[in-house]
């Protein structure tokens, strides 16, 4: 049976997208098919369905995640009646309904919408759909007391209609309130209640959002430049010293077109990084020269200059009205969002309230938010030497936003601003440290001369060796000062592990150092192991790997059931390399006897069941294998990859197991989603005791 939850409010301006989007990510987290309906709809398309269409790879036709327009919806219930308007969305509900686990209903938005008594009619949808309702109260320009006032008389009111009210959400509150309004709550309403702070950047339009609303001609600017947050607006019209000492982070330059040097001065400002601006709107039609336009582009390329029409007075007050959305273009803005909402709700109490159910399946993108998830739970520090590269910023303002771990960037510290700067990334709560620059430096030279002194490293060498940004951060890590690290987005693989080998060692518990990758199929995670750094491990390495790898797909949830795997199967074959694989996994059961290990064994007796009952049919791991360990670096490298891209599957990794802290490799050609889910691995390891 499919279980839905309703999200409504009391009146418009709740911000009430920031708890649909809190509550898709968490049913997203257990439920493989979930689906999305509004019963009525302004017009299409539906900005927030877009979102979680994207966001969460829905399947879902737009066409069905509707019931009807407000007009229409008017219409019928002028001439036939609430009960037929309501008998029709129902209707229209259960054929969404019948399709998905679970469904996720967005109420009417109180917006021009023409509709008597829109909370009565919420609440009678939510009862008729059989949903429980999760109620936001919108707490901006209010005092506390009028706040808690208002959530307990919207609670009153919805109850008192019989609906069954699963939490209560109060959306930005003052964040000097909010505690005030959450102990109010709590000790009146007899369910559970959360408050969320006002977040300026989910109310600040993107450079995007402005141009588009004031219908202005973006003359220069970049993608990323105009994904940028406008956090204020500063009117430009006296001389440019006046203008720079009123510049604040994030702003918006408002000037006439004219002005060409208050548009340079703005623009190499922001190229100084003092402050990193937002872009430039300039007004009255006025356009400067094409040398000043190319002047500008150099200063600070990506940086949006924007032409409007209209005098700056008019332009000034149209302004001063916008407010950001969240949509489809905005996913920076879905982070923020989603970090809000996760830093003050309880998730498991939330789910709890609204029984919602949880799929046996495994698909890739519930594994990634329970990494999240996982990692957010006990946040640890990991460092990222490659401050510079692009991808990493961009992982890093996720990860930050999200408050899935702390980090430590390295680099020239500068250049890094800038970069940051160019891309609209506010790196605020993340340390900065130029490893050449950094007072540990002398500190890390003699530790490292001390660790390598064995090799002959004198502490001049070694003055030199970790101003080099891998050996930097592993120092960091070994050091305490970090938790984990993560690179190789720009460095190779053995540029960022050979460090960890000469400083951080392997476990008392492990000979070697090996990798796994998490191979995420349409509904499961199997855990490969060693695709990335033993060439021809021999049988009490191969040992040693499997019995790493069973650690960490349990640490991840993963049940090990382990197949060492070879070209025969069982009895049938034999040679050195067979022999191999027979002698590691009987190391394995003798080592680790609690652990359901099955070899040699081919990959398809070890995953399809069929091929397993033919093969190995009285074997407990066939046919339904979790684990499974490659002879070689040759055959699992190239399964991997060949399963990666034949099957569509998202191959996690590689992740370092054996070392006595955490330190993981990026593949050069890592998205920014990859080193997300990488960084959150890495500050889960950090989470078990060295």
């Amino acid at each position: 049976m499919t279980r839905s939850v309703y999200v409504t409010g009391i009146e418009r301006g709740d911000g009430r997208q920031v708890v649909e989007l809190g509550v898709m990510e968490l049913l997203t987290r257990r439920v493989d098919r979930v689906g999305v309906f509004r019963p009525l709809l302004h017009e299409a398309p539906d900005r927030l369905f877009d979102l979680l269409r994207t966001r969460y790879r829905l399947s879902q036709d737009p066409a069905t995640s509707f019931g009807m327009d407000y007009r229409e919806a008017a219409a019928v219930q002028a001439e036939l009646g609430t009960d037929e308007l309501v008998s029709r969305l129902v209707d229209r509900f259960h054929r969404v309904a019948r399709d998905y686990e679970a469904v996720i209903v967005l109420g009417t938005d109180y917006a021009d919408t023409q509709l008597p008594d829109e909370l009565a009619l919420n609440a009678r949808l939510a009862n008729e759909f059989g949903a429980p309702v999760l109620l936001v109260i919108g707490g901006r320009g209010q005092s506390d007391g009028s706040v808690a006032a208002e959530a307990r008389n919207a609670h009153r009111a919805y109850e008192s209609l019989g609906c069954e009210i699963a939490a209560l959400f109060v959306n930005r509150a003052a964040p000097a309130d909010r505690a005030a309004i959450a102990a109010e709550l709590s000790a009146h309403l007899p369910l559970p209640c959360y408050v969320l702070p006002d977040e300026p950047a989910l109310a600040a339009p993107t450079v995007a959002q402005t141009a588009h609303a004031l219908g202005g001609t973006v003359l220069l600017g970049d993608e990323a430049g105009l994904a940028r947050d406008v956090m204020d607006f500063v009117i430009g019209g006296a001389m440019l010293p006046n203008l720079l000492a009123a510049l604040t982070p994030g702003c918006l330059v408002v000037t006439p077109g004219d002005r060409a040097d208050l548009v340079v001065g703005a623009l190499a400002a922001h190229s100084a990084g003092t402050p990193p601006i937002a872009g430039v709107l300039l007004t009255l039609g006025e356009r400067p020269g094409g040398e000043i336009l190319s002047l500008a582009a150099r200063l600070a390329p990506g940086t949006p200059v924007i032409s409007v029409a209209g005098n700056t007075f008019p332009t000034a007050t149209r302004l001063f009205t916008l407010e950001g959305k969240l949509s489809a273009d905005t996913p920076r803005k879905a982070e923020t969002a989603l970090g809000l909402f996760e830093r003050f709700t309880d998730p498991d109490e939330l789910l709890g309230g609204f029984s919602a159910p949880r799929s046996t399946r495994v698909t890739p993108m519930m594994f990634e938010h329970r990494l999240l998830e996982q990692a957010r739970s006990a946040r640890r520090r990991v460092v990222l030497p490659e401050g510079t590269e692009e991808r990493i910023l961009r992982a890093a303002e996720v990860l930050l936003r999200r408050g899935v771990c702390d980090l430590t960037l390295l680099g020239p510290t500068e250049q890094i601003r800038r970069k940051a700067a160019d891309l609209g990334i506010d790196l605020a709560d993340a340390q900065l440290l130029d490893p050449a620059a950094a007072e540990l430096r002398d500190r890390f030279a003699g530790r490292y001369a001390e660790l390598r002194a064995h090799k002959g490293v004198s502490r001049e060498l070694a003055l030199d060796v970790v101003a080099d940004v891998n050996y930097f951060g592993t120092l960091m890590v070994e050091q305490g000062l970090a938790d984990g690290m993560v690179s190789g987005a720009v460095h190779s693989t053995a540029a960022t592990i050979r460090p960890a080998f000469e400083i951080i060692r392997t476990r008392p518990d492990a000979s070697i150092v090996s990798s796994v990758f998490f191979m995420c199929l349409a509904d499961t995670v199997l855990v490969y192991g060693d695709c990335a750094v033993n060439p021809d491990p021999d049988a009490e390495q191969l040992a040693d790997i499997a019995i790493q790898s069973a650690a960490t797909a349990e640490r991840f949830g993963v049940q090990p059931r382990i197949a060492m795997l070879s070209y025969s199967t069982g009895t049938s074959g034999s040679g050195a390399d067979v022999d191999k694989v027979r002698a590691a996994t009987e190391l394995v059961r003798a080592r680790r006897p609690d652990l359901s290990t099955e070899g040699p064994i081919q990959y398809d007796a070890a995953v399809e069941p069929s091929v397993a009952a033919t093969k190995l049919p009285l074997s407990e791991v066939a046919g339904r294998a979790t684990v499974l360990v490659f002879p070689d670096l040759n055959t699992g490298n190239n399964t991997y990859k060949a399963v990666q891209r034949s099957a569509g599957a998202v191959a996690v990794g590689p992740v370092l197991q054996g070392l006595r802290k955490p330190v993981n490799d990026l593949s050069r050609g890592a998205l920014v989603g990859d080193i997300v889910n990488t960084v959150a691995i890495t500050a889960i390891q950090a989470q078990q005791p060295s």
